[in-house]
């Protein structure tokens, strides 16, 4: 069966190591585009930290932001769906990592919350080219349900850590990782998949015919269900043992690879019938 969604993880997947999409990337994309392949972002980040990809991509489609908690229109920023922490839930977390003395920041109507100006935020915000707010106390009794918190650890610190989370508040949050040293916090029943096949359903694509990109554990999800789950080369163990196909590296043009194999059986397959 052909394929006629493709979503793709950002960093460590589309991203590059310097966080640019290669030329190879772009043309690749472009040519499933034309083949009338829908192509989407699925990625842990904020939408506005993706919005100007998208459009160098020229997506006109929705993307899932937040691990899933956030589907909006690359273009018009229309919102189609949201699955927020619960504000009790996240203001529950926000004081037990402030307890702890751990890192941590809140994502709401697509802004960075932080406590105050430090290390971690100033990192935080030039790796996402954003920039933040600082909101003090605030960021422990927040006004509404964030569509993310996330937490960063020093090395050696981030397992840890999130056993200390998953051991405090068990089936109300999922706990789950994009990046060295960061833990994502959503809803226990949003991820990037559950977001995707919303998509899918929309334009009546059916599971096996999605195809789906990543390399860390956020991408767990939509590996694992995807019609064609796809590893990248630079992606860890557990999400390899997942894939159906390993791809190349981030860095050398692993996205572009495998979307440009899936373009040239299709058009054996049809070219055959």
């Amino acid at each position: 069966m052909s394929i006629k969604l493709i979503a793709c993880d950002m960093d460590g997947t589309l991203l590059n190591e310097e966080r640019k999409i290669s030329a190879a990337n772009a043309k690749a994309i472009g040519n499933a585009l034309k083949e009338g392949i829908k192509v989407t972002i699925a990625t842990g980040r904020m939408f506005a930290s993706i919005q100007n990809y998208a459009a160098e991509l020229g997506l006109d489609i929705p993307l899932v932001v937040y691990n899933g908690a956030l589907v909006k229109e690359a273009l018009s920023g229309k919102e189609i769906g949201a699955w927020p922490v619960p504000v009790a839930v996240a203001n529950k977390v926000a004081t037990f990592c402030r307890d702890r003395d751990i890192y941590v920041h809140a994502y709401i109507d697509d802004v960075l919350w932080v406590r105050e100006d430090s290390e971690f935020a100033r990192y935080y915000a030039d790796f996402a080219g954003v920039q933040f707010e600082v909101h003090g106390e605030e960021l422990f009794n927040l006004p509404k349900a964030p569509h993310k918190l996330l937490v960063m650890t020093e090395d050696g610190q981030c397992e840890k850590v999130q056993g200390e989370l998953e051991s405090a508040f068990r089936n109300s949050i999922h706990v789950t990782s994009s990046q060295k040293n960061f833990l994502e916090i959503i809803d226990p029943n949003t991820s990037k998949w559950n977001a995707i096949r919303c998509i899918g359903e929309k334009w009546g694509i059916k599971q096996e015919e999605i195809m789906c990109i990543g390399d860390s554990n956020n991408d767990a999800e939509m590996i694992a269900n995807a019609g064609i789950g796809v590893a990248m080369g630079n992606a860890n163990d557990r999400i390899k043992k997942m894939a159906k196909i390993i791809t190349g590296t981030n860095d050398n043009d692993g996205v572009a690879m495998v979307i440009n194999s899936i373009l040239t059986e299709q058009v054996t397959v049809s070219e055959n019938l």
